[in-house]
């Protein structure tokens, strides 16, 4: 699957917000962000006012940066979520909170989204004792996400636990930081996704 492999900070101000895809450094006077909070480009000081289909086009694009997902990806997501019963938008932010690689970087084996991807594609992740390293698994209820042993060791799986505590667990999962693993314990809770996400916004621009 192709994934975008382009400068990340350059995402965040184009989305005017901090989508915290660099890790620890977004937390620092080092982040891009903090240092030039304007869209990039040579016009990027301009004042914009954006149309009723920009805003939502802004909203789409600010959510699928935030995970890591291309538009046909997406597209699928959204169809998927338009079809199970539940308010759309946040059966859609549900879908893509339980990706593997989202969900790994929700536990904190990981401090960015991308890193808990590349976690999964070299096979550093365990679902219920089992090697998966499809980062788009959608994981279940009561599965068990776990490092594999010869992993643990690993300085960035180590480095990302240690921050767990400032970044927190949502209650949807259950980690036991000693043995490298997390439970599914509930569907994802929408009021614990703390960025300021519109997702009727999106509805909105695929409904159009």
């Amino acid at each position: 699957m192709a994934r975008y492999i382009g400068p990340v900070c350059k995402l965040c101000r184009r989305e005017n917000l901090k989508l915290f895809l660099k890790g620890d450094r977004c937390y620092t006077d080092k982040c891009s962000f903090d240092r030039r909070p304007y869209p990039p480009g040579q016009h990027g000081q301009r004042r914009i006012k954006f149309t009723e289909y920009g805003v939502r086009l802004r909203e789409k694009q600010k959510v699928r940066r935030i995970y890591g997902v291309l538009e046909r990806q997406f597209r699928k997501y959204f169809a998927e979520a338009d079809r199970v019963k539940g308010v759309t938008g946040e059966q859609l932010l549900g879908l893509l909170e339980r990706r593997l690689d989202s969900a790994c970087y929700r536990i904190g084996f990981a401090a960015t989204r991308s890193e808990a991807r590349q976690l999964v594609r070299h096979k550093h992740v365990l679902v219920n004792g089992r090697i998966v390293n499809v980062p788009s698994y959608n994981v279940r209820l009561g599965d068990k996400i776990t490092i594999a042993e010869g992993s643990r060791a690993h300085k960035r799986v180590v480095t990302a636990l240690e921050g767990v505590d400032r970044r927190g667990v949502p209650q949807w999962l259950e980690l036991d930081k000693g043995a490298f693993t997390a439970t599914i314990k509930t569907a994802p809770n929408r009021e614990e996704i703390t960025l300021p996400i519109q997702e009727q916004l999106i509805v909105e621009f695929y409904s159009r």
